[in-house]
């Protein structure tokens, strides 16, 4: 799948250790990207690159992903260490890739090791450290960091629903998704475009920031790093909260957004999560419900991406079903949120 001489060979030039790349394993995670976890010299690499069949924005997604972790490298937020990146397509087949370090903690939505395994209020302050992190990325300074062209973030708010009601159109141009099938969509879209808030602060978001893209460490429940930046931009930070609070506890999806450590029980509540939130941040959250809603409608049309194209017989058709039930379970949450929000 890697062609790993030629990734040994541009190490070389970059002065990565020498000899043989040894104890090659590829990383799972949900993700159609690929990871490769290999020793060199005595050290620990983990390369990342798009999907072994490229999409036409695969390398642009990973360029993105290896500008943002080197821009967050002399900050505090917690992310996987950028070692080095390559643009240069013809040394991997057609694929920019980079390589940062392993990241020495667990993904609790796929495990869930003593202590916090049997300790409510250790997991009680794991879903804390989710804020806590968040806001860490909420104090970056895009400008600073040398992010000030990242992102559109004039208008940002407004081409939401927009945007994402083309997306769900390209879903409907797709062979055996004829009809939209998701509920309550015009209803959700209205209510949105007639509450975008005016007055918002631009910063840098993860766009898809939630528990199982989260690494805790082992020794505390903090969080190691943030993971997967494939959807990052300048924009409004207050939607990573949304979005948080949008797949937290999911009724009808318990375990797509957090697994283990939702079943487990003793997290705070949503609106808790938001209360430490406000604690920690200078932004104000007048209008939060409109970003939780829009999280799930946003959220929802991606996921429903994949049940389009399964039914298109491009995905399996289980990971189809059980994202099209998760994205329902979504625009569930948001039609609830819509009809009892003034």
């Amino acid at each position: 799948m890697i062609d790993l001489a030629a990734v040994r060979t541009w190490m070389d030039r970059e002065g990565l250790g020498s000899g043989e790349l040894e104890n090659v394993a590829p990383i799972g995670g949900g993700t159609q990207n690929v990871m490769l976890r290999f020793a060199r010299d005595g050290r620990e690499f983990v390369l990342r690159r798009g999907p072994e069949h490229l999409r036409p924005g695969s390398n642009t997604v990973i360029a993105r992903e290896f500008r943002v972790l080197g821009a967050l490298s002399n900050t505090d937020v917690p992310h996987p260490r950028l070692i080095a990146s390559c643009d240069d397509t013809s040394v991997l087949g057609d694929a920019v890739f980079y390589l940062m370090d392993p990241i020495d903690g667990f993904n609790a939505s796929l495990e869930l090791p003593a202590p916090a395994a049997g300790t409510p209020q250790l997991r009680r302050e794991m879903g804390f450290a989710l804020v806590d992190a968040l806001l860490s990325l909420g104090r970056v300074d895009f400008r600073d960091v040398g992010l000030a062209d990242f992102g559109r973030p004039e208008g940002f708010l407004e081409r939401q629903v927009d945007r994402w009601l083309g997306e769900l159109a390209s879903h409907q141009a797709l062979p055996g998704y004829p009809d939209v099938e998701l509920p309550h969509v015009p209803e959700v879209a209205a209510w949105l475009r007639e509450r975008v808030p005016t007055s918002w602060e631009p910063g840098l978001m993860h766009g898809d920031f939630h528990a199982c893209n989260v690494m805790f460490r082992r020794d505390a429940p903090k969080v190691a790093a943030i993971v997967d930046w494939e959807m990052a931009t300048i924009g409004d930070p207050l939607l990573d909260l949304g979005w948080l609070m949008a797949t937290w506890d999911l009724a009808g999806a318990p375990d797509e957004f957090a697994g283990l450590l939702t079943n487990a029980g003793g997290l705070p509540t949503a609106d808790e999560l938001a209360e430490r939130y406000a604690q920690g941040s200078d932004r104000a959250l007048d209008h939060l419900p409109w970003y939780v809603v829009m999280a799930c409608f946003k959220l929802g049309i991606i996921l429903e991406g994949s049940h389009a194209r399964a039914r298109s017989g491009l995905a399996p058709p289980e990971i189809g079903d059980r994202l099209h039930t998760t994205a329902q379970a979504l625009f569930e949450r948001a039609h609830t949120l819509l009809t009892t929000t003034s």
